[in-house]
């Protein structure tokens, strides 16, 4: 099976979560809409739900939409 092609890094000491998509940084996201809002911009349709398909988005280092500090 391949890698999600979008990240949603660990949270930072500072809170917040690094996102990229196809290996590029698209921002740091401090919630779900932060989330959604980044991957529209990248033209990536129905963001809403992709954010919850395990084939295109992979949560690292901490829960799926957790992102208070480490």
């Amino acid at each position: 099976m391949a890698a999600a092609p979008i990240v949603v890094h660990r949270p930072s000491p500072s809170g917040g979560r690094r996102v990229t998509a196809y290996g590029h940084i698209l921002g740091l996201a401090h919630d779900d809409q932060d989330l959604i809002e980044f991957l529209r911009r990248a033209g990536l349709p129905d963001a809403e739900t992709l954010i919850d398909d395990p084939q295109m988005v992979e949560w690292r280092g901490g829960r799926a939409h957790q992102w208070d500090a480490a």
